[in-house]
């Protein structure tokens, strides 16, 4: 009889969890709610934000000041590379699915 659990078949915990999201197929709802979870967090208009969705790996906000959007319009660039920096640092995120990956932009409307 063969033991299973030798350890040429060892893995680490990060593999193994990655390994059950790409079999369950959830890799595109988790990186979605792993984006907006950052989007509040580094944006800090979690408040005035009433919308958002991702369509081709480009975050679209909608946010109901327009204070606060031509702020965050001028810092676009700087959220967006906080953002992919915080999701390519969380294990959870699966950084090659096809339906959402790193973000390319970011639409304020």
């Amino acid at each position: 009889m063969t033991n299973r659990l030798s350890k040429k078949n060892e893995l680490s915990m990060a593999e193994v969890v990655s390994a059950v999201i790409r079999d369950l197929k959830i890799a595109s709802g988790l990186n979605e709610q792993l984006i907006f979870s950052a989007w509040d967090s580094v944006s800090g208009a979690a408040a005035y934000t009433v919308s958002k969705y991702v369509r081709d790996n480009v975050l679209y906000c909608g946010i109901s000041s327009s204070v606060i959007r031509n702020r965050l319009y001028y810092h676009r660039k700087e959220i967006l590379d906080r953002i992919n920096l915080r999701l390519s640092q969380d294990e959870l995120f699966v950084k090659d699915d096809r339906k959402t990956g790193l973000l390319k932009d970011i639409v304020l409307r």
